[in-house]
């Protein structure tokens, strides 16, 4: 750290700041007040202001008043110290007045050169209160805020105070950060949330990402960090993966039959405090973040892909596309933190030309659901396994993994499927029969597919149960209802969705086997139902 005495008298500044107080306030975005504070008790103001257009090449003093209007100087500067963090310069003050006047708030102006910042209260004890409007926003990491509560970040973090006054603006308050990274107070936004209906959302260069306010347990987590809310930290990283990465994940995309279309991101969020730090969970909250694509893509061939640092593979992460004017922002939902990318591909099979499924099909295998059972063959008619259909539904939802259990006898912890059915299970797609068997390899039943169907849609977030009237009147027109054996409420969930047709005008074939074309098409259904593909 480095330091310089800035050498003015006291006598030429205040003659300055009063000849400024005859002309126009204006305040000059290249700096802004940072972590001051005002101690009354011991007439102290210490801390930051800071800028990111200028460097440390001028002098820089603060001025403290009793008043608004300039006429009883408290002090002036003259001593400051100076530090530069991610192209961001800071200088820190500490000064005490011997002046007699004790006010319970002071007004503060900064003095870049010969550029005057706006003028502010500062409330002993308190984060600082803009007194005139100007764009820069008191508390440390601030920045200059819109009407519409867009934050123009300075540094790496942003401060309670900002927060507050920008949902003051806005309930749907955008923070723009020029770095990767971004630390966030979790007591303001814990204070938002209980304003209800309010969203936050992180901007950089390398993409977006909302917060879902409701999902994190603010408490809880400063509990889990042994620190008090207001000194603990949500912390977001937008980031560019590294070269080496950024390799690896162009190779996973050429194994997975696609072609790289977006830069790999590295999307994260931690919480902080009490020097310790943890990830923060979002339960089955889906999250949305966003990715600029410099081209128009069509959504049947493109979609968002995980990065699996451990596999060094990709797979599916529910998006939309939205193109404008040559450019395409996907959309990418998920309920975890990883590294992601924007692919595109354009599968085809032999055994489907002519088939009713091929759209469908072809459109799921572009988006990296469904898998042929080789490069030119799906084999659509063939039937499909409860473990097969089980993989295909948490491959739909973009779940993390999780170790197989012990809960189904008939599972071995060794089988490909058992790490997907045990993911099934846990987030409550699958429940397995009264003898605590899964029946991995049994052909799965319409009636079956259709509550997996309509299980997976619930966990998407999307309501889907129907009264029971109103499930006897939608089954009524099917001759063989009668035969349906436990799922009657999810079939006709399903059938009031649209997931699922007859077989006929007038048969359901609760118990016929299905296929894999009819498992693809209902995916299919649900995913855009759940707005998870376009």
């Amino acid at each position: 750290m480095k330091s310089t005495v800035l050498k003015k008298t006291s006598q030429a500044l205040a003659a300055l700041m009063i000849g400024s107080t005859l002309l126009p306030v204006l305040a000059f975005a290249g700096i802004d007040f940072g972590s001051l504070k005002y101690d009354k008790y011991t007439k102290t103001v210490s801390g930051s202001v800071y800028t990111d257009t200028y460097n440390q090449d001028k002098s820089v003093s603060l001025s403290v008043y009793s008043d608004a209007y300039h006429k009883d100087l408290l002090i002036t500067t003259s001593n400051v110290t100076y530090r530069t963090v991610d192209k961001v310069t800071y200088f820190d003050f500490n000064f005490t007045w011997t002046n007699p006047t004790v006010p319970d708030s002071v007004y503060v102006v900064t003095y870049y050169g010969n550029d005057r910042n706006e003028a502010y209260a500062l409330n002993s004890g308190q984060a600082p209160i803009n007194s005139t409007g100007s764009s820069g926003w008191g508390g440390g990491g601030g920045g200059s805020i819109s009407n519409d509560g867009v934050i123009e970040v300075f540094g790496d973090s942003v401060d309670a105070f900002t927060l507050q006054r920008a949902f003051e603006n806005s309930k749907e308050v955008k923070l723009k950060i020029k770095g990767e990274k971004l630390a966030i107070p979790a007591d303001a936004l814990a204070e938002a949330l209980k304003k209800g209906g309010v969203s936050v959302t992180i901007i950089n260069d390398n993409g977006t990402y909302t917060l879902p306010l409701a999902a994190i347990k603010f408490e809880a987590i400063a509990k889990e960090l042994g620190a008090e809310l207001k000194d603990t930290k949500i912390n977001v990283t937008i980031a560019k993966v590294a070269d080496a990465t950024a390799e690896d994940v162009t190779k996973a995309v050429y194994a997975a039959g696609g072609n790289p279309i977006k830069n790999a991101v590295d999307f994260n969020v931690t919480a902080s405090g009490n020097s310790k730090s943890v990830d923060v969970d979002f339960g089955s909250t889906y999250v949305s973040r966003t990715l600029g694509v410099n081209k128009n893509l069509d959504a049947k061939k493109a979609t968002g892909a995980l990065y699996n640092e451990t596999t060094k593979k990709l797979s599916f992460v529910p998006s939309t596309f939205e193109s404008k004017d040559g450019q395409t922002v996907a959309t990418l939902k998920r309920n975890g933190n990883s590294i992601y990318t924007v692919i595109e591909a354009n599968k085809s099979f032999e055994d489907l030309a002519s088939h009713w499924s091929k759209a469908d099909v072809e459109m799921l295998a572009n988006k990296l659901v469904v898998e042929g059972v080789s490069d030119k063959q799906f084999q659509p008619d063939r039937n499909i396994t409860r473990a097969e259909f089980a993989a295909l539904v948490v491959r739909s939802l973009g779940l993390n993994s999780v170790t197989a259990n012990t809960y189904f006898t008939d599972i071995n912890a060794s089988a490909w499927y058992a790490d997907a059915v045990a993911t099934a299970s846990k987030a409550g797609i699958i429940n397995g029969y009264e003898d605590n068997t899964f029946r991995p390899d049994a052909q799965i039943t319409r009636e079956e597919l259709a509550a997996m169907i309509i299980r997976a849609l619930n966990y998407a977030g999307v309501a889907s149960e129907v009264s029971e009237s109103n499930q006897a009147q939608l089954l009524a027109k099917f001759k063989d209802a009668s035969k349906i054996v436990w799922a009657k409420k999810e079939i006709a969930a399903a059938v009031n969705a649209g997931i699922i047709n007859g077989l006929t005008d007038d048969t359901i074939g609760s118990a016929e086997k299905a296929t894999r074309s009819q498992a693809a098409t209902m995916l299919k259904r649900y995913l855009g139902l759940a707005d998870f593909i376009d």
